[in-house]
């Protein structure tokens, strides 16, 4: 698995298989990034359930200001933190061994603010919804953010969860990307598919 765009665009990251994790594939890495490519830059940026860290590790390659790992996994965290050493990304990255609905509470309670949070748990336990309801107080978000929750496609999720709507969802193979915000109505259908692929923020016309 690689970098695959931004300053540290080709840089192999650390090769790791453990049960319940799930490294996002490249495409679809690409696909979010892309997305998100107007706000990633100088972003304060969160990633939920990190597993070996490729998304946070692509926002910071991407020109994320700082990213903030969380995952409950001592040898996943043990491979973020190998991954930002090899990168020369420590100053910038930081790793957070513990469960990420509690650590929700925890970094609001000590008033992080993040413009990103991307949540990318194992599929079929219902934790993106849980995620967002923690998230839905608007505590640990800054004025403007952007949450992105990946679930299964056969999975649901609401459309708001306190200050957070719904406004865009892409599929991609087996997986759905569904982008919140703050006080905005979800993009039509129709909408969606014309806007495939576009790097636009989620959600603006």
């Amino acid at each position: 698995m690689r970098i695959i765009g931004g300053s540290h665009r080709g840089r192999r990251l650390v090769d790791w298989e453990e049960s319940g994790i799930r490294p996002m594939r490249d495409f679809v890495r690409s696909a979010l990034f892309n997305i998100l490519s107007e706000i990633v830059p100088d972003a304060t940026f969160l990633d939920l359930y990190a597993g070996t860290g490729s998304v946070g590790l692509e926002a910071l390659s991407r020109g994320a200001r700082t990213c903030t790992f969380v995952d409950a996994s001592a040898a996943a965290c043990a491979i973020t933190r190998r991954n930002l050493d090899d990168f020369d990304l420590l100053e910038v990255g930081e790793v957070i061994e513990g469960d990420a609905l509690r650590q929700v509470e925890e970094l609001g309670r000590r008033g992080r603010r993040y413009d990103v949070v991307f949540i990318g748990p194992p599929y079929y336990r219902g934790l993106v919804p849980a995620t967002l309801e923690g998230l839905g107080d608007g505590r640990l978000l800054s004025d403007d953010p952007v949450v992105v929750g990946e679930i299964h496609q056969t999975e649901e999720a609401g459309e708001t969860y306190g200050v957070l709507s719904l406004v865009d969802a892409r599929r991609y193979g087996d997986n759905r990307l569904l982008f919140y915000r703050i006080g905005e109505e979800r993009d039509g259908e129709d909408e969606q598919r014309r806007d495939r692929g576009r790097a636009s923020h989620p959600g603006d016309e």
